[in-house]
């Protein structure tokens, strides 16, 4: 008797043992993934973003940021996208999720973790910049980025290749089969009606 005892509490121990153990285990696990998202793509080398990953989800917009009053394309807008920033994204239709007033920029980088230097990245808000002063910055002025729209952004230092003034903003598209969702930035000119 006594023994059975014994064996139905060392089952019991190990089948509490055994949940115990597989709650703490996560299957969805973030190791290698980008910040911001469950899975990151690829981008085709579209704009400087060549092998590049993207987090499937962009997050908020950057504190600070200004909504657009009376964007040409409002949100909730469905859109085609005319960018070739990322492989897919030429054609693609998208919603748009954010539409903001501010400076965006192109620049050029050399990301944190030692991979290639980016060139012409399209884009970066004022707002995703270390201390900027004020806007609009300068041709070949010198930033630290602070936005991690890619692996190795984030604290990269970076130049000003071009500046513009258009509306700018989050969109939520399928490419490749994947859902890229608030993901920055497309600048108004690539854009047209769906």
């Amino acid at each position: 008797m006594r023994s059975r005892r014994s064996f139905g509490r060392l089952a019991a121990v190990v089948f509490t043992g055994a949940i115990v153990f597989a709650g703490c285990t996560d299957n969805g696990s973030d190791d290698g993934q980008t910040s911001g998202g469950s899975e990151a793509s690829e981008a085709s080398d579209g704009g400087g973003h060549g092998g590049m990953e993207h987090p499937m989800d962009g997050g908020p917009a950057p504190e600070g940021m200004v909504p657009a009053e009376d964007p040409e394309f409002p949100v909730g807008t469905e859109v085609t996208l005319t960018a070739d920033h990322m492989e897919g994204m030429e054609g693609a239709t998208a919603t748009i999720s954010g539409a903001f007033n501010t400076t965006t920029y192109s620049v050029s980088f050399t990301p944190t973790d030692g991979g290639e230097p980016v060139t012409d990245h399209k884009w970066v808000v004022h707002e995703e910049l270390e201390n900027p002063g004020e806007a609009p910055l300068a041709e070949g002025t010198e930033v630290v980025i602070t936005a991690d729209h890619m692996t190795g952004m984030e604290g990269a230092e970076a130049t000003i290749d071009s500046a513009t003034e258009e509306t700018v903003y989050m969109v939520d598209y399928e490419a490749d089969g994947m859902m890229m969702t608030n993901h920055k930035w497309v600048v108004e000119s690539e854009i047209e009606p769906a």
